[in-house]
């Protein structure tokens, strides 16, 4: 759309003689005339100026009046003239090239190889002067006192247009341009300037050119190759142009392409303004200031043209600019949203750098967390009062209402506002890392605050009884943290990216709990809603929720594969170094279903074993024992012995509840083995922190021998568990076991000779059964009888007689070294059975010696042996029997 450049006005009028060149030089116009001669004109002092502040080397907007003419200023018509301010001279091409002194126009220098051209360029910063004429084109350097030849080239044709090019010179030639290298005159052909305009070349500021091809202005840099997307176009093709920021002025035989002017000859540019001339008139096109024309392209909907003018204006001017620019980019924000470019919409929104909650009001359906820091957006009539295209801030009336029976429009509405939050989402992403990191960095800082705050109350303390207070900090980042992250959660979800959704809570988030909770809630979000719990530090109700979910999982499969027990644990691991009460009040479902995993996560978070057990016996008394079982199975170091105590008395409770139930039905067997009497005898045997003692008295006493022998081995009691395995429980293997085990665990710190001796007991027991039965017998009734079992002391088996001629034996030598614990037996041997007694258990005799020979003090049990016994029958090896040979057990007497 045309908006106005600039504003014509004329400075000469009713030349009285041709005008053939124009220049300007400072305030004045230099009008070179078709008689030869060269008028100065001023501007006209009697006249109001309606220029802007006064600059004496600017053009005035007013009337120029005649100040002096220089007759015979050239003896042939001016082509063109050009002041060269930096060295104080004007250069006139006319018959020849002439350089003159300014003010006085006093000819200094005329050149003469320069007759007959009729084209030159002047290189200001080098001082260079290249010209043509006919088929030559001529380089001169000024040295400050006169002009040296440097280079002389031929090319193809006469010369059209020429320019300096860098170090180069871009010719116009026929109808091709050309760059010719000023050090050894090579000539490069660029393209050709079409077939009805002659060359044009134009250098701008930047150092590229701008090459005539017909109407089209194309750009291309100093070594004549295009620059992307660079052309201009004009109405047609121009005969002149000259370049003032942002405009490229063309001077084409009918008009001036900004201003139209009927009849122009010539175009030039002065300091602050275009310079135009007719055969007998002067105009200056003053360019109107960029402030202004921002505002009628903004007005006009020209807001490209209005931000690329917003660039122009000076440094001084960067507060105005920036808010011009974010004014515009709103307003073009704006209109682009009415117009379906949504993404387009919200790249000016965030150029513009208005807050996102003047954004998020354009978007009736997202809901945001009340603030008392975040003010209310500005409308934007607020922002720019002479806007009267009535936008809303309400996107339903943005977008088109559907009608219930058009099915068509319905699913346009949907389509339009899925867009719409698409376009939304994208702009609160690209807000959200600084919004963010911003409201990270204000806690931070609260933190720090927090912790300087406690120093200093430490520091004083003893001075003063009173606490150091911190001053709240503003949390307006914090707040719009919230906004932007609670609106962007809904975006995700009204727009179906539950799982970009759940990615955005499980990072840094400042969500508004309530909000978000309720729409989690309302689509079924569940994983995202954990997330939501989880990183507000809500852990109740996030296991709560995930408690549920895992339950209905059960019931219904639904979400099998995403709840499971195994959620729990995982939730639970790293709050057991924060809130361990917690964690255990969650375990005890996930201890029941995965109780293996629950034990590692109480071993992993170093939650003490006796406040595991303390809270499983007050609240889940039926998993007390399974935890302790499973604790002492993974690690029996992390089990004090108090606990293991407790476990073992939890079995025990369970195998008595189960012996009552059977003996009241009269069913009970001592050889029958429940899981739980099989889990009771392996702790027995593998535990050692318990108390036997103890529990040996709430062991009934005609009942589970197999428990009494272990607890009677754990007191050191060996006789009895002997006796036992022997004559109770009839499993004569199970005692030779027992011997076995004592023998290799006290082998290694007690004399082997000690060690034997157990055995030696067991042969006894084999021998006089009777009197063993007996004894036992007596000594569970006086345990179960006596009021502290745990002080009482068992008589030894240390002197047995047979029932026929009680003959005292001999003492074995070195008997008191078979204490092989603190509780042992006497081991006084008395004769072992009568003769010809059917009682002893000749069978076992001859298996142990035989299998423990090497173990046992041969000489002292043949001693014990009945009179009878042949030494044949032992099944020892060849090198014991021959060692032995020969002598019977009377004889060993």
């Amino acid at each position: 759309m045309v908006h106005g450049a600039y504003d014509s006005f004329e400075l000469i009028n009713n030349c009285p003689t041709k005008i053939d060149a124009v220049e300007s030089y400072g305030s004045k116009l230099l009008v070179g005339c078709s008689d030869g001669s060269l008028r100065i004109y001023g501007p006209d002092s009697s006249i109001a100026d309606q220029s802007p502040p006064f600059d004496s080397l600017a053009l005035r907007k007013k009337p120029y009046a005649l100040e002096r003419t220089v007759a015979w200023f050239s003896k042939k018509a001016l082509l063109s003239m050009k002041v060269l301010e930096s060295r104080g001279l004007l250069l006139s091409l006319s018959e020849s090239i002439a350089f003159h002194r300014l003010p006085n126009f006093e000819t200094i220098v005329v050149i003469a190889k320069a007759k007959g051209a009729n084209v030159y360029s002047w290189d200001d910063r080098r001082g260079f002067l290249c010209f043509a004429r006919q088929k030559r084109v001529s380089i001169f350097r000024h040295d400050g006192r006169g002009f040296l030849e440097v280079k002389e080239f031929g090319v193809p044709d006469t010369v059209k247009s020429i320019s300096w090019s860098g170090e180069n010179i871009c010719v116009g030639v026929r109808k091709d341009y050309m760059i010719l290298n000023a050090t050894n005159g090579a000539l490069s052909e660029v393209f050709s300037s079409g077939k009805i305009a002659p060359p044009l070349v134009v250098p701008l500021p930047s150092g590229e050119l701008i090459l005539g091809k017909e109407n089209i202005g194309v750009l291309v840099d100093q070594n004549g190759k295009l620059v992307q997307a660079g052309r201009i176009c004009w109405s047609e093709a121009p005969i002149a142009v000259v370049i003032q920021k942002p405009y490229a002025i063309a001077l084409s035989p009918r008009r001036v392409e900004i201003r139209v002017l009927h009849d122009a000859c010539h175009l030039i540019k002065s300091n602050n303004a275009i310079v135009v001339a007719s055969n007998n008139s002067v105009y200056g096109l003053f360019p109107v200031p960029l402030g202004a024309q921002i505002v009628q392209l903004t007005a006009s909907g020209e807001f490209e043209e209005a931000l690329t003018l917003c660039k122009l204006l000076p440094p001084k001017d960067a507060d105005l600019r920036a808010a011009r620019e974010r004014l515009i980019h709103t307003r073009y924000a704006h209109y682009l949203f009415e117009n379906g470019c949504y993404e387009e919409a919200m790249e000016h929104f965030l150029a513009s750098q208005v807050d996102i909650t003047y954004v998020l009001s354009l978007y009736p359906s997202i809901v945001l967390p009340k603030t008392t820091t975040i003010p209310k957006p500005e409308k934007l009539m607020d922002l720019s009062p002479d806007d009267s295209s009535g936008l809303s801030d309400d996107l339903e009336t943005l977008l088109p209402q559907p009608s219930e029976s058009d099915e068509n429009a319905a699913f346009e509405f949907k389509k339009t506002s899925h867009n719409t939050l698409m376009a939304l989402i994208k702009y609160l992403q690209k807000k959200g890392y600084n919004i963010v990191e911003k409201a990270a960095a204000e806690g931070m800082e609260e933190v720090v605050l927090d912790a300087i705050g406690d120093n200093f109350t430490s520091a004083r303390s003893k001075k003063s009884n009173k606490r150091h207070d911190n001053v709240p900090i503003n949390s307006a980042a914090r707040d719009m943290a919230a906004i932007l992250d609670t609106a962007l959660l809904q975006a995700l979800l009204l727009t179906g990216q539950p799982s970009a959704a759940l990615e955005l809570l499980n990072g840094l988030n400042y969500c508004d709990v309530k909000i978000c909770e309720e729409l989690l809630q309302n689509g079924n979000h569940y994983a995202a809603l954990l997330e939501l719990y989880k990183s507000n530090s809500m852990h109740r109700e996030s296991l709560r929720l995930l408690h549920q979910l895992v339950e209905e999982s059960k019931r219904n499969q639904s979400h099998a594969g995403e709840f499971g027990p195994e959620a729990i644990v995982e939730y639970l691991k790293p709050l057991c170094g924060t809130d361990p009460m917690l964690v255990l009040e969650f375990s005890l479902f996930v201890l029941e279903n995965r109780p293996t995993q629950t034990i590692e996560l109480f071993l992993s978070g170093n939650i003490p074993a006796d406040m595991v057990n303390a809270y499983l016996k007050q609240h889940a008394p039926n998993m007390q024992g399974r935890y302790l079982e499973l604790m002492l199975a993974m690690n029996e170091n992390r089990i004090s012995a108090n606990l293991q105590n407790e476990m073992v008395q939890i079995s025990l409770s369970e195998v008595l509840e189960w012996y009552s139930e059977l003996s009241a039905q009269q069913m009970w067997d001592e050889k029958a083995y429940s899981p739980t009497r099989k889990k009771l005898l392996s702790a027995l045997e593998s535990i050692s922190g318990y108390n036997p003692e103890a529990l040996l008295e709430h062991l009934p006493p005609d009942a589970l021998f197999e428990e009494h022998a272990i607890l009677f081995g754990k007191m050191n009691q060996h006789e009895l568990a002997l006796s036992l395995y022997v004559h109770k429980l009839h499993v004569p293997e199970l005692a030779l076991a027992y011997c076995d085990r004592v023998y290799d665990s006290a082998v290694h710190r007690l004399p082997v000779k000690s060690c034997g001796n157990l055995y030696l007991t067991l042969l006894q027991i084999y021998l006089n059964p009777p009197k063993t039965t007996k004894y036992f017998e007596n000594s569970i009734m006086n345990l179960a009888s006596s009021p502290n079992t745990s002080t009482q002391k068992v008589s030894s088996v240390a002197s047995l007689k047979s029932k026929v001629g009680r003959k005292k034996i001999a003492s074995i030598e070195g008997a008191e070294d078979m204490r092989i614990g603190p509780s042992n037996t006497d081991t006084t041997i008395e004769e072992s059975s009568e003769e010809g007694g059917s009682t002893v258990m000749f069978d076992q005799v001859l298996d142990l010696l035989s299998r423990r020979w090497d173990r046992i003090n041969g000489a002292y049990a043949l001693k014990i042996l009945p009179r009878e016994t042949k030494l044949q029958e032992f099944r020892l090896p060849p090198a014991e029997l021959a060692s032995i040979s020969g002598t019977s057990c009377k004889e060993v007497q």
